[in-house]
Parts: structure tokens; C-alpha cells; sequence
């Protein structure tokens, strides 16, 4: 009789550790299932500091030779101009000729064996730190067709050399403004804010100044000199 009731006490024991440790257990759990999501985001002014400008002069004649010195005879009506603009010798960068010729078709798309023309193009890099005159030279060259250039040119590009730098620290901010969220969202809810749980930055958007476009693969803009960077960061925080 007695061991009877020393095994029952033994087992009401157990019984009710077991119901205490479950209890602890249970509570851990809604303490950590406890969390809190929130997204940060911050914005930097970017002005560029970088500038390039791409264009093509083309020369045109009945034979190679001809077109060859058609676009000899622009080459030094173009270098007049960038010098009268006050463009350095080393912010030029000219790349190799292009030649090719215009066949002649027949009314049913094929090939008479005739040329047309030939023509030859030669293309040209300006790169500076002064984006204003970037713009100014992107404006103003096609204004040299009144001097008998054939010019065509392409959108100029604006970049910031320190990106890298930029992208850390606007990140950073982000971050910041997240921590900044939760903590207001939780102490107006009566707790504390704890140790964050996880964490995912969303990708950059860098684009022209006051601008709203966004894309999921992030934006990088090089047609405006101001700009603005955005990063967004996605956290999720304990609450204690």
C-alpha cells in the first residue's frame, strides 16, 4: 500500500513539472512568434560629376576614296569647334573609321550588282567633369550641318563616380529609419522593441531629381545631372 502512494506522488511530480516546463515552453514560443514588420526607406540629392558625349561624323562620295576624304574634310571643322568650346585635347577620345557602301536593289529586293555611294563614319568620345558643358556641346553640335558636318549624336550621359560610397550609406540610412519605425510602433502598443529577426534590402532606385518612377530591378539613371537615390529595407523586429 505504501509503495502505491509513493508511485502516485512520484507520478503527480512529474505530472506537474511536466505541465510547468510545457507552460514555459508555450510561452517562449508566443514570445518569439511575437515580431514585428516594418520597411525604412531614405532618399539622397545626387548631382553628377561625370559627363560623356557620344557622336558619329559620316562622309559621303561615288567611291570609297571620296567618302574617305569627304569625312577628312569635317575632322578639323569638329576639333575647331570642341577647341572654341573649351574642350581639351585629352577629354577627346576618336575611334577607328567605319567604311561601307549603298547597293542598288531592283523593284523585287535584289541586288543589281550597282553601288550607290559609299560612306565612311568615324565616332567620337567627350568625357568630362564639366556636365554643364556636356549639355551645352550636345545641344549645339548638330548646328554644324550649316558648315557642311555631317554629325549625329547620342543622348549624354550623367553619372556620379562615388556610386559605390553613396549606395552604402543610403542604405544604411534605411536601415536607421526602419529601427526608427518599429521602436515608435511598439512603444505605442505598450512594448518594448527587441532584437531584430531579419532583415532584406530592396534594391536602388537612383533617378532624376523629384522623379516617381520605380522598377523591381532597380532604376540607374544616366540622363538627367540631378538626381536622387532611394533604398528600402524591409526589417522585422522581436517585441518583448
Amino acid at each position: 500500500m505504501r509503495n502505491n502512494s509513493v508511485a502516485a506522488l512520484i507520478l503527480g511530480v512529474c505530472f506537474v513539472l511536466g505541465l510547468a516546463i510545457l507552460a514555459s515552453t508555450w510561452r517562449g514560443n508566443v514570445n518569439t512568434a511575437q515580431t514585428l514588420k516594418v520597411t525604412g526607406s531614405a532618399t539622397m540629392e545626387l548631382t553628377s560629376d561625370l559627363g560623356r558625349l557620344r557622336f558619329w561624323v559620316q562622309g559621303r562620295g561615288g567611291t570609297a576614296e571620296a567618302a574617305w576624304q569627304d569625312l577628312q574634310r569635317q575632322d578639323p571643322l569638329i576639333r575647331a569647334f570642341l577647341t572654341e568650346h573649351g574642350v581639351p585635347a585629352d577629354a577627346l577620345e576618336i575611334f577607328p573609321v567605319n567604311a561601307w557602301s549603298i547597293d542598288e536593289f531592283d523593284s523585287k529586293g535584289n541586288r543589281t550588282g550597282r553601288t550607290l555611294s559609299h560612306q565612311s563614319e568615324q565616332g567620337f568620345l567627350v568625357q568630362l567633369t564639366d556636365v554643364e558643358l556636356i549639355k551645352a556641346l550636345s545641344l549645339e553640335l548638330a548646328g554644324l550641318v550649316t558648315e557642311g558636318v555631317n554629325v549625329r549624336t547620342s543622348m549624354p550621359e550623367y553619372l556620379v563616380t562615388g556610386l559605390a560610397a553613396v549606395k552604402e550609406e543610403v542604405q544604411a540610412m534605411a536601415a536607421e529609419d526602419a529601427m526608427r519605425r518599429a521602436r515608435k510602433v511598439a512603444t505605442a502598443a505598450g512594448a518594448s522593441l527587441g532584437p531584430i529577426r531579419d532583415a532584406r534590402m530592396g534594391v536602388l532606385q537612383v533617378t532624376p531629381r523629384h522623379s516617381t518612377v520605380v522598377s523591381d530591378y532597380g532604376v540607374n539613371d544616366n540622363s538627367s545631372i540631378e538626381k536622387q537615390i532611394t533604398a528600402v529595407v524591409h526589417a522585422k523586429f522581436a517585441i518583448e
